[in-house]
């Protein structure tokens, strides 16, 4: 949820990094500068102890009546403020990584598609970001990897993940503590190999039209590498 969120915002925000908007501009250096700067486990704590500030929350007119209430407490579940805290320190460093991708797209690109009278979404969702994404999976994959470790602060709020459950199981069966730690280290080499296969095949897809030759995948690689095996083997057999 947090990556999909985070990078959604990430978007969001440099588009308005990039707009003509002053305030759109302002808005975005703000909350990236914000974000960015105060650690991530500030925020979650500061979201998980939110309803000690303010136990309701209304929705109505500013500084007039509201139209109905409702407990902070009940609305913000440990699930909740875990994915919300993630989600907001996410966007900030994603936006960074999506406006230097935006920016590495030739101008030229940009001014190809304005003579062509393409209207300005479609050429941001078919010809720029297209290939922005070629810069952008990578340095977000790095990211995302470590929002896949960061994880394990949502420990200190009450959520148990894959290192919170080793941390309470570490704490009934002391003396297993280390090989819990490296079920749970399996577990992560897991995740980011995973994330891993998936930037490569992402990178292969929007690398079409940049690379004469794509990159084989795995698979393909198996096959080039018995069929250069059998090879080797008839010439020695007719030698």
């Amino acid at each position: 949820y947090s990556a999909v969120l985070g990078l959604l915002g990430g978007i969001l925000l440099a588009l308005a990094r990039l707009s003509p908007s002053p305030v759109l501009r302002a808005v975005s250096w703000v909350y990236t500068w914000l974000f960015r700067s105060v650690p991530l486990i500030v925020v979650l704590l500061f979201l998980y102890n939110f309803s000690a500030l303010y136990k309701t929350l209304s929705v109505g007119v500013p500084f007039g009546p509201a139209f109905f209430s409702f407990d902070e407490s009940r609305l913000a579940t440990d699930m909740a403020v875990a994915v919300i805290g993630l989600s907001l320190n996410e966007a900030a460093y994603a936006s960074e990584v999506v406006r230097g991708g935006l920016l590495s797209v030739d101008q030229g690109q940009h001014e190809a598609a304005s003579a062509l009278g393409l209207p300005k979404r479609y050429q941001f969702a078919r010809i720029v970001f297209p290939q922005a994404l070629r810069s952008i999976t990578p340095n977000y994959v790095n990211q995302l990897i470590g929002l896949i470790k960061g994880t394990s602060l949502v420990f200190y709020v009450s959520l148990l993940d894959l290192f919170g459950s080793v941390q309470s199981m570490g704490s009934t069966y002391p003396g297993d503590i280390v090989p819990l730690l490296l079920v749970a280290t399996a577990w992560y080499l897991i995740l980011t190999s995973v994330v891993s296969v998936i930037q490569f095949y992402v990178e292969r897809y929007y690398s079409r039209g940049a690379l004469r030759t794509l990159p084989p995948t795995p698979l393909q690689k198996v096959r080039i590498g018995l069929r250069d095996a059998r090879a080797r083997l008839r010439r020695e057999t007719a030698i």
